[in-house]
Order: structure tokens, then sequence, then C-alpha cells
């Protein structure tokens, strides 16, 4: 099986986290989202979870800095909570709002955080100095970026893991390409190879890791 046909399949699967939500990563509000977004998928709680509670934030037009910031810890309690976000509730709120003052306070935007960074790692740098956001948020936002920033962030380990699994060459992808092939093989390394789901994966037949 040649590797183009390996990725055609994982990419037919698995879209990017983005494109499940109906964000426009073309825009600058489509950014800004996605960050909202990638905040809520950065802590230990379902995919599911962490994309109705994002739906939420959409549907209660509570999706750009001013009006998260506006609408208050106590409203974005209940917007978390609406979203099944209860675990972490009160201390996502607090971050949000934390988060989003600081970025207004030294940028002015996520635009102006990106165009006042000198290269990849020091828009990580940037982006991990807001409280609440660790290597891992900043590796969920960035990496369905490229091609939209440019940017070159490592891919993670997740999807270099499931990539070994499919005996795939990750070197011979860039930008938006790259974005779209590592978004598929981190859905496809958490839904079955990091939870031995090797049976049910529809990719086995691809396999070359040896699991049953």
């Amino acid at each position: 099986m040649s590797q183009k046909d390996k990725i055609d399949a994982v990419l037919g699967l698995f879209p990017l986290y983005s494109e499940d939500l109906g964000i426009d990563l073309s825009e600058p509000e489509g950014r800004f989202r996605w960050f909202l977004a990638s905040i809520l998928f950065g802590a230990r709680i379902s995919e599911k979870i962490a994309a109705n509670t994002y739906r939420q934030f959409e549907v209660s037009a509570v999706d750009t800095p001013d009006r998260i910031i506006e609408a208050g810890w106590d409203r974005l309690v209940e917007i978390l909570d609406s979203g099944g976000y209860v675990r972490y509730d009160f201390s996502t709120a607090s971050k949000l709002l934390e988060v989003m003052s600081a970025l207004k306070q030294k940028y002015g935007s996520l635009e102006n955080l990106y165009h006042q960074s000198s290269d990849t790692k020091d828009l990580e740098r940037r982006l991990q100095e807001f409280k609440g956001i660790g290597p891992t948020t900043a590796q969920i936002f960035l990496r369905e970026l490229r091609g939209k920033w440019k940017i070159q962030p490592a891919v993670s380990k997740i999807a270099q893991s499931a990539a070994r699994n499919l005996g795939l060459n990750l070197d011979e992808f860039e930008e938006e390409r790259l974005a779209r092939v590592e978004t598929a093989l981190v859905k496809l390394g958490l839904s079955y190879c990091k939870k031995r789901r090797c049976p049910q994966c529809p990719l086995k037949g691809f396999c070359i890791a040896g699991g049953d």
C-alpha cells in the first residue's frame, strides 16, 4: 500500500478540528475562535465535551476577547456548564478572563501577538506566558494554523507515533497539508492507538505496528 493511499484514507476519516467546529481559519475572527476552542481542548476533558462547550460560546455570541471579558465570571461558568465542562468550569472561567485581559492589554489582539513574534519559538513562548496556557494548548492551536500563519511548530508526539504505526514519512509534508495530516493522525492516535482499540481501527489494514 502506497503512502498516498494511506494518507488519502486517514484524511478522508479525520478532518481538522476547526472544520468540525465550522471555524474559518482564513479570517482573524476565525483564528481567535480557534484559539478559544484550543483552550477548551487543552484541558484533561473529552473532545466531545470541549467541542460542545465551544459551540455554546458561539451560540451565546461570546466569542471575542471583548465579549468574553464583558460576559464576566458568572456568565462564563454558565456557558461552560451548559456544554458539560463542569469539572473545570470555575478554573476555566477564571483562566479565560485572565488570558483575554492580558491579550488585550499586552497585544491588543491575537493577530498582533503573531505579528510581534519573531519566529515560531517566540510565538510559542508568548502564548505560554498567558496563565494556564502550556505546551499542549499551544500545540493544539498552532498545528492547524500552518499555511495560514508562517509557522513551523514541531509535530506532536502522538501524531509521530501514529505515523510510525502506519509507516508514514511526515517529512514529505509542509504547511496546510502537514496541518491536515498531523491533525488526522492525532485523532487516529487518540481514538484508537492510545486506547489500544486496534480491532476497531478503520485503518488497521494499513498498520505495521502489529497491534491486535
